[in-house]
């Protein structure tokens, strides 16, 4: 690598508005604060909720049911 050139890969502290907080290398210079984090997103937590919003997923599974019937019976 050329001298000179590069940015400062510094290491810098994340805080996430849950409260945890960790380690990570950046050349961002300070801290960084986020609002979502792995340990608090919905996501990585397992509690992920879907919403059925004007009845959208009902409306997908009535769509798609007979698909999956015969898929299901094709495989048996």
């Amino acid at each position: 690598m050329k001298v000179g050139i590069h940015p400062a890969y510094n290491e810098v502290n994340v805080t996430c508005a849950c409260g945890h907080k960790f380690v990570t290398r950046s050349t961002h210079k300070g801290d960084i604060r986020v609002e979502i984090c792995s340990s608090c997103h919905p996501f990585f937590t397992g509690k992920q909720k879907l919403i059925d919003t004007a009845g959208r997923v009902d409306k997908f599974e009535r769509k798609y049911a007979k698909q999956r019937a015969e898929k299901k019976a094709s495989l048996a």
